[in-house]
């Protein structure tokens, strides 16, 4: 190593002038042993090795160091002359006491900056975390009511210039499509009682060409089957005209901004999810199948065309927002609310809109996300309750349908069902509300909504009395009776975990029976009443399981997508839910072993999905119609014969209901919808 000399070379210099270690080196200069080592490496300062002795064994004379340090600040002050900094500049070696209070001073100075770094640090994860700079996109909007005709007004669409908006509306008694010019307060009718089913709330129903010129519609055909393949796209002209095909054999689409890309998605298992140029072809092939009993809905561009974001997940309330590339490739999930989502727009390339109940069940809500961050921000209060979004090409301007649900119970006697609606009679509860009813062997439970929650009541000689309730509490499903009539089985959603619960027919002995399951749809009691038959979540689809009430571990039952399981009386089999494929499900059976049990071919619409059995086993009573409109129908289990039971009015929309033990008497659950189209005019930058 070449070492420049400084004064006496070391084969003169006497052994007490010699440092023989790091240590006594970093000792004599008032410096630490990394900084010393530094220097001979970095500057030159003259240390010297013994020949053939082990690495790190130096040694260096003070007569040298003192000379190296004389330079060494000569050549600083030098360089502070030219206003040049040097990273370490020296003391000399003979002022102790002014060393000693700069290492305090810089060590002082380090720990502040390091509190200061962890600080900021700190803090920076928590604006990330909390999202402390996010602005609601909607601060400043004006709000205007385009609608106010006293009926049902949903499924809002604008067009790209947000010049017109289309609706579904029965204000002419029946569904109907309409469209209004903003600003005009002028409502035309644009399809006159023609097609008749349009309603379908898990889906985007409505849209505009990217011209304008076309009003484009979800319709059923009412002369098809009940498979999917009668679904398409129609479109009629804005200005009035015949209902033509658009997309036939598509559910839903989405046109990118420049107009050169359609997205869709056809109603096959799945929901496959196609990217196109400007058509459906029969050789295309899906960029995305949602997995078997999941659904895949809503696709939207993005402004730039970089992603097509989408709803996926189990119906009607596991759902999520994800994006996909429009080549394809694997999705990436944007929101984790694990709910009923639905209608996602991009109002710029980061913000995202879309509509979700809260984990309480309350709601849909609106509701804004930075894609980037993903943190959800809920926009609206709770007066108000959403149930469409749409915008326009630029993201200024939204349509939302706001939406005030009521719902009430009825009752009638199944030898008066075959007469209109003066043969039923409304239950006069004490609570607001009353929904999803069961009929014991001399009472009525239902499930009624407070501002704390949701709660069981038993209706018995014109007396209501509350039997359970929870803080936060979703009871979904409807409550399940069991065979004796003295004890009751429900499904709760509570701080963000379903639990399967039973108590006795007067609300005591509440308890827990399952807590470790993602439970679905109704739970229903097997005829032995020693066990609970209920779906749940596995691998992503639902599952029936059987819960013992004793304590012991549930159990698979039933290996395919099943929701929604009925015993028969004698408990030879069950009839359960199979997936919903477009707009419709099968119903199936097996036997207490598990086997497939033989049913007459028998396929509903989908809704709600409640099955009964009148005495003896024979008959099964079901809800068939429309999506809006249903009524009860027996089916004949041995003959596959049907015969309607009820004629109800095309306003008295059914979403639950029961049979009594008997076989006597009906209870239904009545939905009554008041909902208006709103603007809302977000302020340009």
């Amino acid at each position: 190593m070449n070492v420049p000399s400084f004064g006496t070379p070391p084969s003169e210099s006497p052994f007490e002038d010699r440092l023989g270690s790091w240590k006594e080196i970093a000792a004599y200069l008032k410096r630490d042993v990394t900084t010393v080592q530094r220097w001979e490496k970095r500057e030159g300062m003259p240390v010297h090795r013994h020949v053939h002795d082990r690495m790190g064994s130096v040694y260096a004379f003070r007569a040298e160091l003192d000379s190296w340090m004389r330079s060494r600040n000569l050549q600083a002050e030098l360089r502070n002359e030219d206003n040049a900094q040097l990273p370490d500049p020296p003391a000399e070696p003979p002022q102790p006491a002014t060393s000693k209070l700069r290492t305090k001073g810089r060590f002082i100075w380090l720990l502040a900056a390091a509190v200061f770094a962890a600080l900021a640090f700190g803090a920076s994860y928590w604006f990330q975390r909390t999202d402390y700079f996010w602005r609601s996109p909607i601060t400043g909007a004006k709000f205007q009511t385009v609608t106010d005709f006293g009926g049902l007004e949903q499924a809002a669409a604008l067009s790209r210039d947000g010049h017109f908006v289309a609706f579904l509306s029965d204000r002419d008694g029946q569904m109907d499509v309409w469209v209004s010019q903003v600003g005009s307060g002028e409502f035309h009718n644009l399809t006159h009682g023609t097609v008749t089913e349009l309603v379908n709330p898990s889906i985007r129903t409505l849209g505009f060409s990217p011209d304008a010129s076309l009003v484009t519609f979800w319709v059923r055909k009412p002369s098809s089957g009940p498979g999917a393949g009668d679904i398409g796209i129609w479109a009629v002209p804005i200005l009035g005209g015949e209902p033509r095909p658009y997309l036939e054999g598509v559910a839903e689409y989405d046109w990118s901004r420049d107009g050169s890309r359609l997205a869709y998605h056809t109603p096959g298992p799945g929901d496959p999810l196609f990217v196109s140029n400007g058509s459906r072809r029969a050789g295309d092939v899906p960029i995305f199948t949602a997995a078997a009993g999941l659904h895949s809905h809503f696709p939207s561009w993005a402004p730039d065309g970089s992603f097509i974001y989408f709803v996926e997940g189990a119906l009607p309330d596991k759902l999520d927002i994800w994006r996909i590339r429009p080549a394809g490739g694997t999705p990436e999930r944007v929101t984790s609310q694990n709910g009923l989502v639905g209608h996602p727009v991009l109002l710029d390339l980061r913000t995202l809109l879309y509509l979700a109940i809260d984990p309480d069940g309350s709601g849909p809500w609106l509701y804004g996300m930075d894609v980037e961050r993903r943190i959800p921000h809920r926009l609206t209060s709770d007066l108000d309750r959403y149930t469409s979004l749409a915008a326009n090409a630029d993201g200024h301007r939204l349509a939302l349908t706001l939406a005030s649900p009521r719902r009430t119970l009825w009752l009638l006697r199944i030898e008066d069902s075959t007469l209109r609606a003066p043969a039923v009679a409304q239950i006069p509860l004490t609570t607001s509300t009353g929904f999803s009813p069961r009929l014991g062997p001399d009472y009525l439970v239902y499930v009624s909504a407070t501002g704390a929650g949701e709660g069981i009541w038993k209706f018995s000689n014109g007396t209501a009395t509350e039997l359970w309730s929870g803080q936060g509490a979703q009871i979904f499903g409807g409550p399940a009776i069991a065979p004796d009539g003295r004890h009751i089985a429900f499904s709760v959603r509570q701080h963000g975990q379903t639990l399967l619960c039973a108590m006795q027919d007067d609300g005591t002995k509440a308890h827990i029976v399952a807590d470790s399951l993602d439970l679905q749809g109704d739970p229903a009691w097997a005829p032995d009443g020693q066990s609970i038959t209920t779906a749940a979540i596995d691998h992503g689809m639902p599952h029936l399981f059987r819960v013992p009430i004793d304590g012991r571990s549930a159990a698979p039952f039933v290996r395919e997508s099943s929701v929604d399981p009925a015993w028969a009386p004698d408990g030879r089999f069950v009839v359960y839910s199979g997936p919903d494929i477009g707009t419709t499900f099968s119903v199936k059976a097996v036997t207490a072993e598990a086997a497939p049990h033989p049913l007459p071919p028998l396929t509903l619409t989908r809704g709600a999905r409640h099955l009964c059995f009148l005495p003896g086993g024979r008959t099964l009573v079901a809800l068939r119609g429309d999506i809006q409109h249903k009524n009860l129908w027996l089916i004949d289990l041995q003959t596959g014969a049907e015969r309607r039971l009820t004629n109800l009015p095309p306003d008295f929309d059914i979403r639950d209901f029961d049979i009594s033990p008997d076989g006597r008497e009906v209870v239904l659950e009545r939905m009554q919808e008041r909902s208006d189209v709103v603007l809302l005019e977000i302020p340009r930058p």
